[in-house]
C-alpha cells in the first residue's frame, strides 16, 4: 500500500510540472501572438521634422496624437502639411517646420514676429513690405533665416541736394547731414560750408546745399599817374605854357586774396601792394614875361573864344562802381546809376569843376560832372564804370580833362 502511495504522488508530481510548462508556453505564445498582432496593426509613416525625414510605426489615430508621441508642441505659426485632426494612414508623409521668431526693424520700429520663411526676402514678401533699389536691408535679402534674427529696413525718402551750384533730387536713408553726404561719397575741403549742420537730422525734402569754397590769389597791374610840376619861366609871355618834359605813368602790381563760392566771386581783399615802375613828373613852363594890355573889345574877345574852346587842365583821375562797400548807387545830383550803367558820369571837387558840367575825359569821352567823394579834393576826378573789371583796368593815371560849359 505504502508503494501505492509513493505512486500516486509521483504522478500528481509529474502532472503538475507538464500543467507548468504548458501554462508556461501558452504564455509565451500568447505573447508572441500579441507582438505580432500589435506590429501588424502599426501604421508606417514618414515625419519630416526642419527638412530632416525620418520612419515611424505607430497606433496613433490622428496626426495631433503622432506628435504627442513625437514630445512635438505645434505653434499656430508654425507650418504643418495635415490637419491635427487628420487619420493617420499608413505611408502618409507628415511634414513639420518649426516657425522662427525674429525682430524686424523698419524705419526704426520694432516688432517680433513668427515665420517659417526661409529668407529675408520671403519674409518680407510675407509681411507685404514692399523693397525699392534705393532702401537698404540688412543683412542682405538672401541671408537665411534664424531664430533671434534681427533684420533691419531702411526705407529711402527724397532729398535735395545742391552741390557747387548744381541742384538734383537723390534718394537717401541717412539719418544726419554728415552720414548723407558719407553715403553719397561727397568730401568736404576745409573751407567748404554745408547748410544745414552736420550733425543735423535729414528729413524727407530736405535741401542739402554744399557750397565750395576756395581762396585764390589775383594780380592786378595797375598804372600810377604822374604829377604835373608848372614852374615859372620868364622868358615866355604870360599865358604860354611850354611842356619841358614829359611825364611818363609808373606801374604797380596789386594782390588780392579772393574768396570764390561755387566758382563765383563772393569778397576781394588787397593784401599787398608791389611797385613795379615808378612815375616821372611832367614838367610845364609857364610864362611870366609881361605882355602889352589888350582893349576891352580883345578881352571880350578872348572871354568868348575861351568860352567856346573849353577850359582845359591835367588831373589825377581813379575809377569806381554803383556796388562798391557802402555805395547807394546815387549821384550827388540823383542819377541812379544801378538803372543807367551805361551813364557816363565823373565825382568832383565842385569848387574847380562846378557839378552838373558837361566835359570830356581823355581816354573816357564825353561825360556829366554829377557826383562828390571824400577822396576828391582839387585837381582830382574819380571815372564812373558799370562794372568792376573795367575800373580796376583804369586804375589810377594822370589824364587832361576840358571843361565845356
Amino acid at each position: 500500500m505504502l508503494q501505492n502511495v509513493k505512486k500516486l504522488f509521483s504522478n500528481s508530481t509529474r502532472s503538475k510540472k507538464r500543467l507548468r510548462i504548458f501554462i508556461g508556453s501558452f504564455v509565451v505564445v500568447s505573447a508572441v501572438l500579441s507582438f505580432a498582432a500589435y506590429t501588424t496593426t502599426q501604421a508606417s509613416v514618414s515625419l519630416t521634422i526642419d527638412g530632416k525625414k525620418k520612419k515611424l510605426r505607430t497606433h496613433a489615430q490622428t496626426v495631433s496624437e503622432l506628435l504627442k508621441e513625437q514630445d512635438i508642441k505645434v505653434r499656430d505659426e508654425d507650418y504643418l502639411s495635415h490637419a491635427l485632426s487628420a487619420k493617420v494612414n499608413s505611408d502618409m508623409n507628415i511634414v513639420w517646420e518649426p516657425a522662427k521668431s525674429i525682430e524686424l526693424v523698419v524705419d526704426q520700429q520694432k516688432r517680433n514676429i513668427w515665420t517659417t520663411a526661409d529668407t529675408i526676402k520671403e519674409v518680407l514678401a510675407k509681411e507685404k513690405i514692399h523693397i525699392s533699389k534705393y532702401d537698404q536691408v540688412q543683412p542682405d535679402l538672401d541671408t537665411s533665416v534664424q531664430d533671434n534674427l534681427t533684420v533691419q529696413v531702411d526705407k529711402a525718402f527724397p532729398v535735395k541736394l545742391n552741390h557747387g551750384g548744381n541742384e538734383q533730387k537723390v534718394w537717401s536713408t541717412s539719418t544726419t547731414v554728415a552720414d548723407f553726404l558719407e553715403q553719397r561719397e561727397i568730401k568736404l575741403n576745409d573751407l567748404d560750408r554745408v547748410e544745414p549742420s552736420l550733425s543735423s537730422p535729414v528729413k524727407p525734402n530736405t535741401v542739402v546745399n554744399v557750397v565750395r569754397v576756395e581762396k585764390v590769389t589775383d594780380v592786378v597791374e595797375e598804372p600810377i599817374g604822374y604829377a604835373v610840376v608848372t614852374k615859372n619861366d620868364p622868358s615866355l609871355e604870360k599865358g604860354i605854357e611850354k611842356i619841358v618834359s614829359e611825364g611818363t605813368e609808373g606801374r604797380v602790381a596789386k594782390h588780392y586774396e579772393v574768396v570764390m563760392e561755387n566758382n563765383k566771386e563772393v569778397s576781394r581783399k588787397l593784401v599787398k601792394t608791389e611797385q613795379l615802375k615808378e612815375s616821372k613828373d611832367r614838367i610845364v613852363a609857364v610864362g611870366s614875361k609881361a605882355t602889352k594890355p589888350v582893349t576891352k573889345t580883345a578881352v571880350a574877345q578872348v572871354s568868348r573864344d575861351d568860352h567856346q574852346s573849353g577850359r582845359e587842365f591835367y588831373v589825377q583821375s581813379t575809377a569806381y562802381t554803383a556796388f562798391c562797400s557802402g555805395c547807394s548807387g546815387k549821384t550827388r545830383t540823383g542819377i541812379d546809376l544801378r538803372a543807367n550803367p551805361n551813364a557816363k558820369v565823373i565825382a568832383v571837387d565842385p569848387s574847380i569843376i562846378p557839378l552838373g558840367s558837361k566835359v570830356y575825359v581823355e581816354g573816357y569821352g564825353y561825360a556829366i560832372a554829377a557826383d562828390t567823394g571824400g577822396a576828391i579834393k582839387g585837381n582830382k576826378i574819380d571815372v564812373f564804370f558799370a562794372d568792376k573789371s573795367r575800373a580796376y583796368t583804369w586804375g589810377r593815371r594822370t589824364i587832361k580833362i576840358k571843361v565845356l560849359n
